[in-house]
């Protein structure tokens, strides 16, 4: 009994430790807020949230779609069911909330209920990345014996935590153009990682349970966070249509979000 309570303590402290620095990094990239001093111009704006969305649609391919699909496959379901299914729940959830939910009309439409979109999207996308750190050690846990389920969680929380840098960013730059302040931003980019440790240790207490429920979760994800960069971060991209500042940081957050998942994943 002592050897077992050992064992999930452990296991505990891991957990936090992966899912603590997955956290920090996505403060880290909040942190860039700060380099910035006064308005920000609006070509270094486009080009932000340009950026912001191609990281954003490049996370939701390799970072949920994906996986979607190979854990669907896992669990000998339907390879495309619960990835197609969960992405049409979490656009129509995100549709919902920027029509029904009163806080995100509080100031009207435009950028004020864009970025508070865009941190629901990407608290959303943090929770299934939680977990799956949080089912990582998990199971490094129930196999004391064998480091390379170790090494595997170790190496998914150190390559979701390099990722987190750019979607740290991503938040809190649109949200310091909206109109906030710097302080304020940061703290939203901050708060959309601190849901990676909760997720973590709630899959860690209940990793038999959550499972079969990953495949959906990642999709659902995905399909927000796309449903906020085409709804919201493209068009204040490209405002005028008169410059392709927009689509260029689009291309280069895609790039760089692309290389890092591929690189890490």
């Amino acid at each position: 009994m002592q050897s077992w309570s050992f064992f999930m303590v452990q296991t505990l402290v891991q957990v936090l430790c992966g899912t603590g620095f997955t956290f920090l990094m996505t403060t880290l990239g909040a942190a860039v807020v700060f380099c910035f001093r006064g308005a920000i111009s609006d070509k270094l704006n486009c080009a932000f949230l340009g950026f912001a969305s191609g990281v954003m649609m490049a996370a939701a391919v390799w970072s949920l779609l994906v996986p979607s699909i190979e854990q669907s496959g896992e669990l000998k379901l339907l390879p495309w069911l619960p990835p197609a299914a969960g992405f049409a729940l979490g656009g129509i959830f995100l549709h919902l909330a920027d029509k029904i939910l009163p806080w995100f009309q509080a100031n009207g439409k435009g950028k004020e209920a864009g970025t508070k979109l865009l941190v629901l999207a990407v608290t959303l996308h943090n929770i299934p990345e939680g977990m799956a750190v949080g089912l990582a050690f998990a199971l490094a846990g129930q196999h004391p014996q064998n480091p390379v389920y170790l090494a595997s969680a170790m190496g998914l929380a150190i390559g979701i935590g390099i990722q987190n840098f750019p979607e740290g960013a991503a938040i809190s730059l649109p949200v310091r153009q909206s109109g906030h302040s710097s302080g304020r931003a940061f703290l939203a980019g901050c708060l959309s990682g601190a849901v990676e440790p909760v997720a973590g240790i709630l899959v860690f207490l209940t990793s038999a349970a959550v499972v079969p429920l990953m495949p959906w979760l990642l999709a659902f994800a995905a399909g927000a966070m796309v449903y906020v960069v085409a709804d919201e971060l493209i068009p204040q991209a490209q405002p005028d249509g008169s410059s392709n500042i927009g689509t260029i940081g689009v291309m280069a957050g895609f790039l760089v979000m692309m290389v890092l998942d591929v690189a890490l994943g």
